[in-house]
């Protein structure tokens, strides 16, 4: 009997009701949840998030299988979702809750991602110095039920919400 080893990435890129479904189309995602990371609040609420004074931003933390679906990999998909020269939130959504991460938890992820911003910067794909951070990953905390798989439970507000914020247009204009 083979046994899967599952991992854990972490990925902040502005509100994460837009950060989920990019990842959970693919084998060897096992999950895809959307939380909140990288304050000093315990159990923060969304309300705590929204406000800015938690320290926290939004993420969606990933359970994958490395071998059916590489970090590396993750990566790519993670830096074709966000705007990585701004770091005062993303698209519409604007403040330090809502700035691009990423929170590494190995040494070889952090290294990882290091070196996927590098090659990022050194495409010329930016005009703009790319910001996203890496960090170390804190403890994570679930968001409320309500935001889990927004996209589906809330459909068309999902969709509105997408079309109006500006990511789209950023997206296609630059991948």
């Amino acid at each position: 009997m083979t046994v899967t080893t599952l991992s854990t990435a972490t990925f902040a890129g502005g509100c994460f009701w837009c950060m989920v479904k990019p990842f959970v189309e693919w084998d060897g995602i096992h999950s895809v949840t959307s939380g909140y990371m990288g304050g000093n609040l315990e159990n923060p609420t969304y309300e705590d998030v929204k406000k800015g004074s938690s320290g926290h931003l939004e993420v969606v933390q990933i359970v994958f299988n490395e071998e059916v679906f590489p970090y590396k990999k993750l990566l790519e998909v993670f830096w074709q979702q966000i705007d990585p020269t701004d770091d005062g939130g993303q698209f519409q959504d604007r403040g330090s809750n809502y700035r691009a991460a990423i929170f590494y938890h190995s040494e070889q992820q952090k290294l990882s991602a290091e070196q996927s911003k590098l090659d990022l910067a050194n495409s010329g794909r930016f005009k703009k110095p790319i910001v996203t951070e890496i960090r170390a990953a804190k403890t994570f905390y679930q968001a409320e039920d309500y935001h889990q798989d927004f996209y589906k439970k809330n459909s068309e507000h999902y969709k509105k919400d997408r079309a109006t914020s500006g990511r789209d247009e950023f997206l296609q204009d630059n991948w």
